[in-house]
């Protein structure tokens, strides 16, 4: 049957030759972005809605010339874009992507291929476990979280997607299977810390635990997980007919980078029998460089444990490393095969189908950019990198310390330091807004017992001291203007 269409008709398609040029095109203006993104605000100057202001209201019936998506790349979205690139980018947590990641994510983005089976690309899984097993001897990861036991990596998304899996898992243990067919009925009860991340509430929220059914345990006065009240609420639900089943630890908290007692901990989950999780979503990288391990101990222990290779080695967004000890616990509580999906390599139970180790059925090959990170860098690069990074925050904690107008509000194990004026919340707040509104540097806040608290972490890619420097000269100044304009006239 004829379509119509002559061979010679316009298919719409960008050509090879078309993608050729633009596409040298594009890797040129990203190597032009890196260059000068140091020189641009770091935090988008624009006002809500004005991005959508200069968008066309419908769109377009007919396609255009690529040079005017291009153009429009310059002048409608990098000025609504945070420079998370930036060397002056000290928010948050580092989002430091690098030359050979962003070119394992073109051919990523090239092949297109689909991972959610190994028979649907073999090379996706295979490279996938294997760098993942990298990953934990660069780590000192236990070996029970190699593919070579019963334990195992795969890349989630993000710890978000982690903590989820882990739930879940957790979840099926303690109830024997039963909650994927009849659900929960409200007698399961989780622990973290009063200063985890947020992402295990909305994990018990998704996996129908119940937010009132997190137990958040209270911290020591470095932020850290208090072992013996986690004891205490445990013994206190069994007593109530409750059911505890899920503990989640943190190797560096979001707010202060806090360190949880995991030897501890590990012991009171191997006593009552509970799931420990770990979230090490920053500082996980550090574990690369074998002094910073110490904060590992007892890892041997535990059930799961996450890192994010993009937040700190050079990495781009998404790539969480996800490891259990025992991969059957995981794989029983999500695995679901419809006939569309059977296959031969499926059925020897020869092959890992990653599917059955996250939420989504689909995935990209995100292994690619990690194993082009590694290689690039080589385990030494990357310690390299971390151990440099790590020492320029020790010398900003060095110049708060010595400082009478500033204090630190907590330890800085790592890359993050935790600080705040003398002069008390509202200085401090004002503080943060006018060194942002700067352009110059970009901070976040968090709250440490009732303190509006600076938090300035080191992590992209080319900060170096001379921008740990200019962001502290910067908050000097401003705060010894905010000082002179309070004073009597």
């Amino acid at each position: 049957m004829s379509t119509g269409l002559s061979p010679s008709m316009n298919t719409f398609h960008q050509t090879p030759e078309q993608f050729r040029q633009w596409g040298y095109a594009l890797v040129d203006w990203i190597a032009d972005y890196q260059s000068r993104v140091s020189d641009l605000p770091v935090f988008s100057q624009v006002q809500p809605g004005e991005i959508r202001a200069q968008l066309p209201a419908s769109p377009p019936e007919t396609g255009e010339d690529f040079s005017a998506v291009v153009e429009d790349l310059n002048r409608i979205i990098l000025p609504g874009i945070t420079h998370w690139q930036s060397p002056n980018f000290f928010g948050f947590f580092p989002a430091n992507t690098s030359g050979p990641s962003i070119l394992g994510e073109l051919v990523s983005a090239g092949l297109g291929a689909q991972g959610m089976l190994w028979a649907t690309s073999p090379a996706c899984t295979e490279l996938e476990t294997h760098v993942l097993d990298w990953m934990a001897e660069m780590a000192g990861l236990p070996d029970r979280f190699k593919s070579s036991g019963t334990g195992g990596g795969v890349i989630q998304d993000s710890a978000s997607s982690a903590v989820l899996c882990a739930l879940l898992a957790a979840r099926e243990r303690a109830s024997g299977l039963n909650t994927n067919e009849t659900g929960c009925h409200g007698d399961l009860t989780a622990y973290t810390s009063t200063q985890a991340h947020s992402s295990i509430e909305k994990a018990v929220k998704i996996a129908g635990v119940g937010r009132a059914n997190l137990r958040k345990i209270e911290v020591d006065q470095k932020y850290a997980m208090e072992p013996d009240l986690l004891s205490k609420a445990i013994t206190e639900d069994r007593q109530a007919g409750r059911k505890p089943f899920f503990v989640s630890a943190t190797i560096g908290t979001t707010s202060s980078n806090a360190m949880d007692p995991l030897p501890a901990i590990a012991e009171i989950c191997r006593r009552e029998g509970l799931w420990l999780h770990v979230d090490a979503a920053m500082a996980g990288t550090a574990g690369i460089c074998p002094e910073f391990r110490v904060f590992q101990a007892g890892l041997e222990l535990v059930d799961s444990y996450a890192f994010n290779p993009h937040k700190w080695m050079f990495t781009n967004f998404d790539c969480d490393c996800f490891y259990v000890a025992d991969r059957a616990a995981l794989i029983r509580s999500l695995s679901i095969l419809p006939e569309y999906l059977r296959n031969k390599a499926t059925e020897s139970g020869a092959v890992i189908d990653y599917r059955d180790w996250q939420v989504p059925l689909g995935r990209r090959f995100r292994a690619l950019k990690l194993w082009f990170v590694i290689r690039h860098y080589g385990v030494a690069g990357l310690r390299h990198h971390i151990r440099h990074h790590v020492s320029l925050a020790q010398e900003f904690a060095r110049w708060v310390r010595e400082s009478g107008d500033f204090e630190l509000l907590a330890p800085a194990p790592l890359n993050l330091v935790c600080f705040a004026p003398r002069q008390g919340n509202e200085f401090s707040e004002e503080l943060l807004r006018r060194v942002n509104a700067s352009g110059r540097v970009y901070l976040t806040h968090t709250q440490l017992r009732g303190r509006h608290t600076l938090r300035l972490c080191v992590g992209q890619t080319h900060t170096e001291l001379e921008h740990v420097r200019a962001a502290w000269t910067l908050l000097r100044e401003r705060a010894a203007n905010m000082k002179a304009e309070a004073a009597p006239a």
